[in-house]
């Protein structure tokens, strides 16, 4: 049994079961990987994938566990060369981040700069995609760390650290009937057409939570992935916006008045999400930290011994974290 054997099981589970994707992600041939999963499969004397001719068209259920466990010994493989150039050289590496666009836009430009200026031998890689597709890259080995409000706690192999608290905005074009009210209700927000995050972007859940506990259901008349694109149809009076606060710059968006929501949605936690069995290198530790002051490389290596989510939760029971 090779590595090579098990990388390209692994790597065939996750396109789609296509032999040809796969070969062309990873730069080998397509008879070369039939050919290793064959071998493999001869050597452990049952089939990991079920066939259709030459094509994959499932995997076995020995065949899904094989593979879970590949997964895993891929992921300490790639361990074990994280340490080595953790003592080769800590000052040289690399460090891919995959958040949403209010993320990348708003929270995440001067931790950035500030980092690039202390690390210049660090490459970073941003990635940008839902909550789920964030937290799906994480998870899979293809990204170091995620930066995400959703969808982190459904995966079982990644911790969450909380970073900071937010609340929302109504946005909407001066001169609007709600910028002259002293306060707002739900109710009043539900008699115009909303214009907001897709669902399962930057907090949305609560977004809908707080509208179903009224028992309101507006008329959310378009939804974006980002908060630039909402400003837009905000501003060409489609709707009301609702957006993440930190999304409103007063030098941009002189044209439209932001109404604090925080009364109304409540508080949405940012956080980074990291898996259970990573090794996270010098300065991926000094990232963490210039984004959330609070997550020491102590309080981190204490979330990954303890693994289970409710545990990592009370070591940060005492702590108020950042609001914004």
């Amino acid at each position: 049994m090779k590595l090579q054997q098990l990388r390209y099981i692994w790597e065939v589970s996750k396109n789609n079961l296509n032999v040809s994707a796969t070969a062309e992600n990873i730069y080998t041939s397509q008879p070369g990987i039939s050919k290793q999963i064959r071998i493999l499969e001869d050597e452990l004397g049952i089939p990991i994938f079920t066939r259709n001719g030459k094509h994959l068209t499932d995997m076995t259920p020995a065949g899904e566990k094989i593979i879970a466990i590949a997964g895993q010994m891929l992921m300490q493989a790639e361990n074990i060369k994280n340490i080595a150039k953790e003592y080769r050289d800590e000052s040289k590496g690399s460090l891919s981040i995959a958040t949403t666009h209010t993320q990348a836009r708003y929270a995440l430009p001067p931790i950035i700069k500030e980092f690039m200026q202390a690390k210049p031998n660090v490459t970073l890689d941003i990635q940008q995609g839902t909550p789920i597709q964030i937290s799906e890259m994480v998870a899979q080995g293809k990204v170091d760390i995620a930066i995400a409000t959703e969808a982190i706690e459904l995966f079982e192999n990644l911790i969450m650290l909380p970073c900071y608290s937010w609340d929302r905005c109504i946005l909407v074009p001066k001169g609007h009937e709600l910028s002259k009210m002293s306060s707002l209700s739900l109710n009043d927000v539900a008699r115009y057409p909303l214009i907001t995050y897709v669902f399962g972007f930057t907090g949305r859940s609560k977004l809908d939570d707080a509208f179903r506990e009224e028992s309101l259901n507006p008329d959310v008349a378009l939804t974006a992935v980002d908060a630039d694109v909402i400003k837009t149809y905000v501003r060409l009076g489609l709707g009301v916006g609702i957006v993440a606060r930190m999304a409103y710059d007063k030098n941009i968006d002189q044209d439209l008045v932001a109404i604090d929501a925080g009364h109304l949605f409540g508080k949405s936690i940012t956080k980074i999400g990291i898996r259970k069995d990573t090794f996270l290198r010098g300065y991926m530790y000094d990232f963490i930290k210039l984004f959330a002051p609070h997550l020491s490389s102590e309080i981190i290596n204490k979330a990954l011994e303890l693994k289970e989510q409710t545990a990592i939760n009370s070591l940060f029971d005492d702590i108020n974290l950042p609001h914004y």
